[in-house]
């Protein structure tokens, strides 16, 4: 039984604690979002969260009719991407403290209340967390997310690198660094952390506040997102280049697989001559041994010798971010190009 006093101190307690506005982005969700809300009203309710904002990135399905049914402030917007969705979402909010989930993610209860702890310390300006795996039926989710469980596991308190699928960041430094880069389709909530660190604020990581993820199950869908994160990698690292040595989540092993993959397929033609046809398969033993320590580490936390697919799946998902990496070189090489061509021509109308 609750005392009046007992019931005092606990509404004292949740007046001290700084306002929440939860932002979550999602675009054609309608199969997920409803789980994610699910998961996130009960905290409404509760007060934990002042407001939730969805921001429908230009769904064509019946997401904006599913998130109708829940107390959310639906916002439509273009199709311009998560980032953008993220900036509207957030500019849009009045509270402190602005949380980031995404639509396919189901947060555990406590989910929240473990990043706040993290917001007593004012140098902190940004904590995240941790994920479950909805679809643990499936041997790709499995491998996709005991890999990213297991760097998490590496992390410390203290990292220099959060993502957005569950994030808890203030709205000064948000307003601050001008919030997340739009040009970015992937990879801005990297280069947001990035940005956030060259101020001299800290960025926080616990494990212990996890949402539940739909990781995918289709495999060339989950390659080819993976090529687009190399194609945006060669941006964010020419804006940011002290930051190729590696994060708190990947290091130098992760850099080196995708050019390593793009030349041994490059070499591949020196099979033909055989005082040369060692190079290739030198090559890709090497990338086959990379993939051996997580997948080790993996099949040690999981308990399931299935988890050696993690090798043929590291390495081929190698071989897709060199492609993206490769084409994000040309794209800039491109665009370097045009540029000087421009220059050239309007110099050349000048004199003329």
């Amino acid at each position: 039984m609750t005392t009046f006093s007992e019931s005092s101190e606990s509404d004292s307690a949740a007046d001290e604690s700084p306002e929440v506005t939860l932002v979550i982005p999602g675009r054609n969700c309608q199969a997920t979002v409803r789980q994610c809300l699910e998961s996130v009203v009960p905290l409404l309710e509760r007060g934990e969260l002042k407001e939730i904002i969805f921001v429908d990135d230009g769904s064509t399905d019946n997401t904006a009719r599913v998130v109708a049914e829940y107390p959310v402030r639906c916002v439509q917007e273009s199709g311009r991407g998560r980032g953008a969705a993220r900036n509207v979402g957030w500019r849009m909010s009045d509270t402190p403290l602005i949380w980031f989930i995404d639509s396919d993610c189901v947060a555990e209860p406590d989910a929240l209340q473990k990043l706040l702890v993290h917001t007593a310390d004012p140098h902190v300006a940004g904590v995240g967390g941790s994920y479950g795996n909805m679809r643990p039926d499936s041997l790709l989710a499995s491998l996709i997310h005991e890999e990213i469980v297991e760097r998490h596991r590496r992390m410390p308190p203290k990292v220099d690198y959060l993502a957005t699928f569950n994030v808890l960041y203030r709205r000064d430094v948000l307003e601050k660094v001008g919030g997340f880069d739009e040009s970015y389709l992937r990879g801005q909530d990297v280069e947001l952390a990035y940005r956030i660190l060259a101020t001299g604020q800290q960025l926080a990581f616990t494990i212990e506040s996890r949402v539940g993820h739909y990781h995918p199950t289709r495999l060339f869908r989950y390659l080819r997102t993976q090529g687009r994160h190399g194609y945006f990698r060669v941006k964010l690292y020419l804006r940011h280049p002290s930051r190729v040595r590696g994060d708190a989540y990947s290091g130098w092993v992760d850099y080196v697989q995708p050019p390593l993959a793009v030349l041994g397929l490059a070499t591949i033609p020196l099979l033909c001559y055989p005082s040369f046809s060692i190079v290739p398969l030198i090559l890709f033993a090497m990338l086959i041994v990379f993939q051996l320590p997580m997948t080790f580490q993996i099949i040690h936390h999981s308990r399931r010798w299935t988890m050696l697919t993690f090798v043929p799946l590291g390495f081929t998902r190698a071989v897709y971010r060199g492609f993206g990496m490769t084409t994000g070189l040309g794209g800039l090489a491109l665009e370097a190009s045009m540029a000087i061509i421009k220059s050239c021509w309007k110099r050349t109308e000048r004199l003329s």
